[in-house]
């Protein structure tokens, strides 16, 4: 079997279990079809039903609830399990990082765009249960708190489904109900997140440019002027904290992600993902410009450093 006819079956494959599970969805993809990437499952954990999703794709997209034949009877609890991606519901947009949840609703219409390789698991609540829950607010999108107690409280029981425990069939309406009536006060508040970042200045401010540019780096349109709006200053601003450090905002992301890429060239672990699949994870777009950046950066070609590299590992063994 060739590698297109392969790669258009997998893109086949994944979209008949995504819309049998969720609905009409459709997927564009961010690439061509033989890096494409996508898998769909069922977990059985604490006897509750989730489902694991995993991909690469550009755009994952429903536009309009269709009565006949969407379901609309249920929210979605959303845990990000790895990489970055964005949400947007009904023109209300969040932005999830790993470890990050979101109450997402199974009516009105939905735009996931990973940046790169994402890793979701989700967890189906009953609509009205949770609408109820939510009473006057009847809000059913929106990113879970990390700070509030009933936020954290959330997260521990996600991940502990997410880890796979056993429970019996008579603790499932429990469980349902414990994740429902933490809710209600678990949501974000829509607060300007920006409001902090006018208190910081110089090294602060730059640390914590760095921090969120960390965090980021498997968005591919990582940009200056996309990091200044999201930090509301000017670019010539955030050049200037760079530039004091002898430095510049796009060096250091492309740095960033070299050493991103490394790291996982050399993990005995991921040995099995291609050399153009770790780039792609970590933003680069183009693999002859990723090779080019990684020899001038470590004096090796990708694949020679990551054949050495872990040649040392088993040696040390």
């Amino acid at each position: 079997m060739g590698i297109q006819q392969s790669a258009q079956q997998g893109l086949d494959t994944w979209n008949r279990d995504l819309r049998a599970m969720c609905g009409h969805f459709d997927t564009e993809l961010a690439f061509n079809r033989s890096l494409f990437i996508g898998e769909f499952s069922l977990l059985a954990s604490g006897g509750l039903s989730l489902a694991s999703l995993r991909t690469n794709a550009g755009l994952i997209k429903r536009q309009t609830t269709n009565p006949d034949r969407d379901n609309d009877q249920d929210c979605f609890l959303v845990s990000q399990r790895s990489g970055y991606s964005q949400i947007v519901q009904n023109g209300q947009r969040v932005q999830l990082a790993p470890g990050e949840l979101l109450l997402m609703d199974s009516v009105g219409s939905i735009e996931i765009t990973p940046f790169g390789l994402i890793e979701h698991v989700s967890l189906s609540l009953p609509r009205t249960q949770v609408c109820k829950q939510m009473g006057s607010q009847s809000k059913t999108f929106g990113k879970i708190s990390s700070s509030k107690a009933c936020g954290r409280m959330l997260h521990v029981l996600m991940d502990q489904l997410c880890k796979g425990s056993e429970g019996a069939e008579d603790e499932v309406e429990a469980l349902q109900c414990a994740f429902v009536s933490l809710l209600g006060s678990a949501l974000e508040q829509d607060d300007d997140p920006r409001e902090d970042v006018a208190a910081l200045q110089g090294n602060n401010l730059r640390s914590y440019v760095q921090k969120i540019i960390d965090e980021s780096l498997s968005q591919p349109g990582l940009s200056p002027v996309g990091l200044a709006s999201r930090l509301n200053i000017s670019v010539r601003h955030l050049y200037r904290l760079f530039e004091e450090q002898d430095d510049s905002v796009c060096r250091y992301i492309q740095r960033a992600r070299l050493k991103r890429s490394a790291d996982d060239l050399i993990n005995p672990f991921l040995r099995s993902e291609s050399i153009t699949s770790i780039a792609y994870k970590w933003g680069f777009t183009d693999s002859a410009h990723f090779s080019r950046s990684f020899k001038k950066q470590f004096e090796q070609s990708p694949k020679a450093f990551r054949s050495s590299r872990l040649q040392q590992v088993v040696g040390m063994a």
